[in-house]
């Protein structure tokens, strides 16, 4: 396979290295993908610059003419990838239809070369793909190509599909694409673009969001969209039609769209429960609920199973937003926000000394001294992983004169790894993982520390209580990540799983 790009990729020097620190949280990805809009390239940017929340390391596109897929990728934001000047010449390379991706690596490393989309040629001709989410067997089937001489141009773990899908033994097959699907495990949203369609696809679990929309145009045939979350399609001016049903592939072209399914959708789904407490866009529909509604019910069953006396609710900015305000409202504590951020401070995990991270922290959070001083505050966050930029914001609030902290966090505990595409995967990271609640209060400085419990957290969302994914709180996982069937290459008669 040949990796075709049209365009040179826009790197700045300083991004091609993953960074020294990382995150407390690394948000999944975004994809979007529309057909027949005479200016696909620029609706998809629009769709991208919508799910800039959900991936900052990388973005891309690729567009179709109807004949010839073209792509341009590079490290950085949407808008520093995209001039105007890469989006006319997009545009004017494409005419059917576009694909976009924003990034944050979960699988492989933060490098230009594993920005999306992934343009690849095959016997069949060009395809892109786009993915949010993580494959677990993917190890086993890059060691399993690599030793049949196949080379790789990435280390995403999103190459491994396409070189699933340009195998003889998958072309052969009655439909290729749900064959190479029906040998995928782990979670997946995936947006193909093909030179004559968009192929959009959601594994059997649910994992990840992945909404239809339609733009009208004044015909019968309206514009369709696929996207990661609704924000999307409120940007581009498209209406939001119905979920992406796990286990389904749907396809957008010249005549419509129409669907299929390569898999049965699992008996008990796994919805990212995250995506409701910290990922999505407050504004978005993601399983049927709308975010913002979600977290400041969160906020609100918080305060009822941790209230305590204080001054002022403060939102520990800008994802304790929503939860704080439910809290107060629930608390009759006066909802005041004491910690300003600032807008133009770049994230701090890339600085290269532990010294310039603390300087970036205070720079990007700053307290207001007249409103915390002498006060007992209660402050809400969503969540805390690693705990080390937390305890740094702690710090500030005691050192402004805080009289008493209580840390107020709208989700459990994070204990243990997720492998289905966020990245604390690591059991060393996580400061809750064999830590007592009250370990950690100390090592944060705070006065009182409360997380919402699981049944509290379950309680908000309009689902069943077992169709979503709780792994990182409970360590139950749908998918054995070690399970052994994730270790080989299992025979298409064996690969019935879903069926």
């Amino acid at each position: 396979m040949t990796r075709t790009l049209s365009l040179p990729v826009l790197a700045h020097p300083s991004r091609l290295h993953a960074p020294a620190v990382p995150p407390e949280k690394k948000e999944k990805c975004a994809v979007f993908g529309v057909w027949g809009h005479p200016h696909a390239a620029r609706i998809s940017y629009l769709g991208l610059y919508a799910q800039q929340h959900r991936g900052q390391e990388s973005a891309g596109i690729a567009v179709s003419n109807g004949k010839v897929i073209s792509a341009q990728t590079g490290m950085g934001l949407v808008a520093e990838v995209f001039s105007d000047r890469v989006l006319y010449e997009l545009d004017s390379l494409g005419g059917k239809g576009a694909i976009g991706h924003n990034r944050y690596s979960t699988a492989g490393g933060s490098v230009a070369c594993n920005a999306q989309p992934l343009l690849e040629s095959y016997i069949r001709g060009q395809v892109a793909v786009a993915h949010n989410g993580n494959l677990i067997n993917s190890d086993a089937l890059r060691r399993h190509f690599e030793e049949a001489g196949h080379l790789f141009h990435t280390t995403s773990d999103t190459e491994v599909i396409i070189h699933l899908l340009a195998t003889p033994q998958q072309q052969k097959a009655p439909d290729p694409l749900a064959a190479t699907l029906r040998r995928l495990q782990g979670a997946f949203s995936l947006v193909f673009l093909f030179a004559d369609r968009i192929e959009a696809v959601r594994d059997p679990w649910g994992w990840r969001p992945l909404v239809l929309g339609k733009i009208e145009n004044g015909t019968d045939k309206p514009y369709w969209v696929v996207a990661s979350e609704t924000v999307a399609l409120d940007v581009c001016g498209a209406t939001y039609v119905r979920e992406v049903e796990p286990g389904e592939i749907v396809t957008i072209n010249d005549a419509g769209i129409s669907s299929r399914h390569f898999a049965h959708p699992a008996e008990q789904p796994a919805h990212c429960v995250f995506e409701h407490v910290y990922f999505a866009n407050p504004a978005s529909i993601v399983f049927g609920q709308n975010v913002q509604s979600v977290r400041e019910m969160l906020g609100e069953t918080l305060a009822k199973e941790a209230g305590v006396p204080a001054d002022y609710v403060m939102p520990m900015p800008d994802s304790g937003r929503s939860a704080a305000s439910g809290y107060a409202r629930a608390s009759g504590i006066p909802y005041r926000e004491g910690i300003v951020p600032n807008r133009y401070v770049g994230r701090t995990f890339i600085k290269p000394t532990q010294t310039e991270r603390q300087a970036a922290v205070r720079l990007k959070l700053n307290v207001i001294a007249e409103i915390v001083k002498g006060k007992r505050i209660v402050v809400v966050d969503d969540s805390i992983v690693r705990g080390t930029t937390t305890k740094a914001k702690m710090d500030q609030l005691r050192q402004a004169g805080a009289k008493e902290i209580h840390l107020r966090i709208s989700c459990p505990p994070i204990k243990h790894p997720c492998y289905f595409g966020v990245d604390f995967a690591e059991r060393s990271q996580l400061i809750a993982h064999g830590r007592s609640v009250e370990d950690i209060r100390k090592y944060l400085g705070v006065d009182t520390l409360h997380y919402l419990s699981l049944e509290g957290l379950l309680s908000c969302v309009n689902r069943p209580a077992g169709h979503y994914c709780t792994a990182c709180y409970s360590g139950e996982y749908r998918l054995d990540p070690t399970h052994p069937s994730t270790e080989v290459i299992i025979e298409d008669e064996q690969m019935r799983m879903f069926a």
